[in-house]
């Protein structure tokens, strides 16, 4: 019998709360997985995005021009350009409606804000679910050990005469649950680690362009003020 087969033989023969702590184990291993390559693109593309979006924005063109291409975009792929798109959209209707610049700028900073926050839901999605099966893989894992050390003790009750060949099978099968909550952890907690420190420099950044494009609207409002009162003046 083969070293996979004995292990496979010890799985099968394992009792029903031992198996189906392995089987809770391997599914959330493998929905692990699948958030893990879907953050993975997720914030690779964001990151791409955010480089891409900061040098059309501060290579001089006109906002007016830039939130025009955005906006022909049916769905923008970053969350720097919707921040973006948010700030100047705002910008825009209020300054139509003609409210004062303080009013205005409160308007626009708060839409940006509230675009950012939908960023970060955006970025943090399933990571909960990473940082919990990182923190409770190793404890399911232990249960089912604890389990089926306990059932490999009762069967030696009906033993007479007790030897580490009748002990070690059923404690071998209750190892493996520790094990594989081990393999279920492990890379979760790897990726949330690493997730979570690239989710808060894209926040960074996003949150540094928001007040940054603030500064640069601001400088406009207040500059057409000081343009109103010369020409009040000169009348």
């Amino acid at each position: 019998m083969t070293e996979g087969t004995s292990m496979w033989a010890l799985v099968l023969n394992a009792g029903w709360v031992v198996q189906f702590v392995l089987l809770m184990l391997l599914v959330a291993s493998a929905v692990s997985w699948v958030f893990i390559v879907q953050r993975v693109i997720v914030l690779r593309n964001a990151h791409q995005s955010a480089v891409t979006f900061e040098d059309r924005f501060w290579s001089g063109m006109d906002l007016g021009k830039l939130y025009r291409e955005v906006h022909g975009d049916s769905d923008p792929d970053g969350g720097m350009e919707r921040i973006f798109m948010a700030g100047f959209r705002e910008f825009t209707r209020l300054r139509g409606q003609g409210v004062d610049a303080d009013a205005l700028m409160d308007g626009v900073q708060r839409s940006m804000r509230v675009a950012v926050t939908r960023e970060q839901e955006n970025l943090e999605a399933h990571l909960p679910f990473l940082a919990t099966v990182g923190s409770t893989g190793p404890y399911v894992g232990l249960f089912g050990t604890v389990v089926g050390v306990m059932n490999s003790f009762r069967g030696l009750a009906n033993v007479q005469q007790t030897t580490l060949a009748a002990v070690a099978p059923g404690i071998a099968e209750a190892l493996v649950t520790t094990a594989v909550g081990l393999v279920a952890a492990i890379p979760a907690v790897v990726a949330y680690n690493r997730f979570n420190s690239r989710v808060e420099q894209l926040l960074t950044s996003y949150e540094t362009f928001a007040e940054e494009f603030s500064s640069i609207l601001h400088r406009q409002v207040h500059a057409q003020v000081v343009q109103s009162a010369d020409k009040r003046g000169e009348s």
